[in-house]
């Protein structure tokens, strides 16, 4: 439907990705046509069948997409396919990211790997996706720019010992644990969710002229399969379903926060730099 609302989520065959298509599927405020992105098209295919059977009643259309923001070939390729076939984005959803600190403590990535891959998928590529696409999102009439980040990257907040993950204090003496969560905890992964957030008011800037709203959208620690891969042992510590984070970025798409744009959101307001 051509007044359908086009939405692309990256990284959305699963995690958060995945619970924001759903959650947009049950909107009563708009239609949406959902381009539900993943690395493998096999896999969001998969996805987007699944959410299909799952809410039948939905007016709202998903259409699987091929999408590595690693991989610039990947990300010119679904410009010539959006364009072709939409002409158009109303709102980008940076959602596809990685926290691979424990991928160094488990011996698969050496600490340089770790580090550059965090900053890789994180912030550069979804610098280079947002900056490819934003010539379709120009010709919305409301486009929308979300960037998917964490409570991790708050500084304000970073000495807080009421967020445990945000404080775990260590032994005196070294090397010090370098297990996820303790010790060393994981550094490249808030590093570049702050370099994100930084990121965002660098779009924030560039795009205001443009009409373009962004925000960071910062939902929570959730029990999904991000770093550990293990959404029961994070419910455990605390972590919340996936569908509170998604319908916080909900209520960005729908217009519910526009009076926090430019700024990181969270379900109970704005996060502090």
């Amino acid at each position: 439907m051509a007044t359908d609302t086009i939405v692309l989520i990256t990284g959305a065959n699963t995690g958060l990705g995945l619970e924001t298509v759903k959650s947009l599927l049950q909107s009563s405020k708009k239609t949406y046509t959902i381009l539900l992105g993943g690395r493998s098209l096999e896999k969001a295919t998969a996805a987007a069948k699944q959410v299909k059977a799952d809410f039948p009643q939905s007016q709202s259309v998903v259409t699987p997409v091929q999408i590595d923001i690693e991989d610039d070939q990947s990300i010119k390729t679904l410009f010539g396919n959006l364009e072709k076939n939409h002409g158009r984005l109303d709102v980008l959803v940076n959602n596809a990211g990685g926290q691979f600190d424990h991928q160094f403590s488990s011996g698969d990535l050496t600490m340089r790997q770790m580090w550059n891959k965090s900053w890789d998928v994180n912030v550069t590529g979804t610098y280079i996706l947002t900056y490819i696409l934003m010539p379709l999102l120009l010709k919305s009439s409301d486009p929308r720019l979300l960037f998917i980040t964490s409570g991790t990257s708050t500084l304000a907040e970073s000495t807080n010992p009421a967020v445990r993950i945000n404080h775990s204090p260590t032994e005196k003496g070294w090397p010090k644990d370098g297990g996820v969560f303790a010790g060393l905890g994981i550094p490249a992964y808030r590093a570049s969710k702050t370099g994100l957030n930084m990121m965002m008011r660098e779009w924030v800037r560039l795009l205001k002229e443009d009409g373009v709203k962004v925000w960071c959208v910062s939902p929570g620690m959730l029990a999904t399969g991000l770093g550990l891969g293990n959404p029961e042992l994070l419910r455990q510590m605390g972590a919340l379903d996936p569908s509170v984070g998604a319908g916080v970025v909900r209520d960005v798409v729908e217009g519910r926060r526009d009076e926090d744009v430019g700024s990181v959101v969270r379900k109970d307001g704005i996060q502090p730099w």
